[in-house]
């Protein structure tokens, strides 16, 4: 999601996005770290030994966050004809290009160069959606947001590295990585010290220092190793955000007149607007993480006689998480087709 700014009352906007509504969801941040705190203090970590060492080692995560905004936004650009319409050229040639950088790259480079590219980009995905929703609250200058925002990438990637690449680096490289990772965390704080003389409004410091703690946090986690709440916190934030964007939108859009076969089918079985997506996406997310590798393998097997593995969790889905990745950074910039049915309150 790219940078939004607030824009007047339109009158297919009647439901507005609330600024207080997206800031209180960095609440997260002070009650994970109360609770560290409490468990290393007065439970000696047994909270920490009940926690798995990544986030995706629990079911329960994966199909909470992550996949279901992803497929959410998905569906959103592809059951409404006239954005599919809108953006069909931009889709089939990121496709298309996708296929061939993959197919070139898996001869050319190792595993471990892929993952970090395609994790770096998930991590810019993430930050470049928080900061940019933040940009038209906290109106930094120009040159002063970039700073915040790639200080916060070059941070958050150091700290993703450090996480899910523990069990690969050596115990040098590994410390290089976390020094690497705190003298960015370092530099992000003492820049958003410095940033703060150019924010206008309370509100504007509050959400600029909770998109800065965003990352200071993980970093917190991830040296004390409480890594499932240092990829919680982020993760939460970037999908609960996405998640209120797509329900505002699709209810300003198909509320009373659905334009979609969706929302005509809601609307024929008296299913609330504001359920229809989250409920589709979770929905699709069980089904493909339960079941998709194993009803691709047999559909391989029966009709090709070969067998593919991870068909689903890994190559179908990992299309539609770079697909989401891409397709965001456009979709909701002022002027888009989505714009037209989105409004803040302020």
């Amino acid at each position: 999601m790219t940078t939004l700014t607030a824009s007047p009352t339109h009158g297919n906007a009647p439901l507005a996005v609330s600024y207080k509504m997206l800031l209180s969801l960095y609440a997260i941040i002070p009650i994970c770290v109360i609770l560290q705190l409490a468990d290393s203090y007065a439970f000696d970590g047994e909270f920490l030994h009940y926690l798995p060492s990544s986030p995706s080692h629990f079911i329960i995560f994966q199909l909470l966050f992550g996949t279901p905004h992803i497929l959410a936004s998905g569906i959103l650009i592809t059951s409404n004809k006239d954005y599919f319409s809108y953006y069909q050229k931009k889709i089939l040639l990121m496709t298309l290009a996708l296929m061939i950088f993959f197919t070139l790259a898996s001869q050319l480079v190792s595993y471990l160069v892929l993952y970090i590219l395609v994790s770096s980009w998930t991590v810019y995905h993430v930050l470049k959606q928080q900061h940019g929703v933040g940009r038209g609250i906290y109106q930094l200058p120009t040159w002063a947001f970039y700073l915040l925002l790639w200080l916060s990438i070059a941070a958050g990637i150091s700290v993703y590295m450090g996480i899910f690449l523990k069990n690969t680096l050596t115990v040098q490289q590994a410390e290089w990585v976390k020094q690497a990772a705190g003298g960015l965390v370092i530099s992000l704080l003492l820049s958003t010290f410095w940033c703060q003389q150019y924010v206008k409004t309370r509100f504007g410091s509050l959400f600029m220092w909770s998109n800065s703690f965003l990352i200071i946090s993980s970093f917190y986690f991830y040296i004390q190793e409480y890594y499932f709440l240092a990829i919680l916190i982020p993760r939460l934030v970037h999908d609960a955000t996405a998640y209120i964007f797509y329900v505002t939108h699709d209810f300003n859009k198909h509320a009373g007149h659905p334009q979609n076969f969706l929302y005509r089918w809601a609307e024929k079985i008296k299913l609330n607007v504001f359920i229809v997506l989250p409920l589709l996406s979770f929905a699709l997310t069980f089904l493909l993480q339960e079941y998709g590798d194993q009803w691709a393998d047999a559909l391989t097997q029966f009709f090709m006689d070969m067998q593919f593995r991870q068909v689903v969790s890994v190559g179908l889905i990992g299309y539609f998480s770079l697909m989401h990745y891409y397709t965001e950074a456009f979709t909701w910039k002022y002027g888009s087709p989505y714009r037209k049915y989105i409004r803040f309150k302020p």
